[in-house]
């Protein structure tokens, strides 16, 4: 795979201002491993290899268990390695980034209502649409992953 343009030089304006949300996520109060958590699946769904290996290195470099990593991709059936919160966060990202399928249901809505305040779902929500935009530049401007790179 080929990379096609270099969006953020082609135009840094529009880069800055999704930079500008991703700063504001940063310091938010949501743990920054819950939002790497995140940011990792739903570049899974949506297939983003440039995306997947950068939050697993950040993830990785924020001390997160290889055990867990590995397991982001089936969080169901992970048992107790994902905390309550994470579950429901993991969830949230699924039912919002599969928007068309899901219609994001009441249940999903209620769920997550009940385990973050609404400053939280607000946030964790901006993080989710964030990571899928950034999802569809990286797959449609094919972003090499810096492992790729490396090899």
């Amino acid at each position: 795979m080929s990379s096609r343009i270099d969006y953020a030089k082609a135009s840094p304006e529009g880069y800055k201002a999704f930079g500008g949300v991703y700063a504001s996520l940063l310091k938010c109060g949501l743990p920054q491993e819950l939002i790497n958590l995140v940011y990792l699946r739903v570049s899974q769904l949506n297939g983003c290899a440039y995306c997947i290996d950068m939050h697993s290195r950040d993830l990785i470099k924020g001390g997160i268990s290889i055990d867990k990593l590995v397991l982001v991709p089936v969080w169901r059936d992970a048992g107790k390695v994902f905390s309550n919160r994470e579950r429901t966060a993991l969830n949230w990202a699924e039912s919002v980034t599969r928007v068309a399928e899901t219609g994001v249901p009441e249940a999903d809505y209620a769920v997550a209502a009940a385990e973050f305040s609404d400053k939280e779902l607000a946030d964790l929500t901006y993080a989710i649409g964030l990571m899928n935009a950034f999802n569809r530049f990286g797959i449609a401007f094919r972003s090499t992953p810096a492992a790729a790179a490396a090899a």
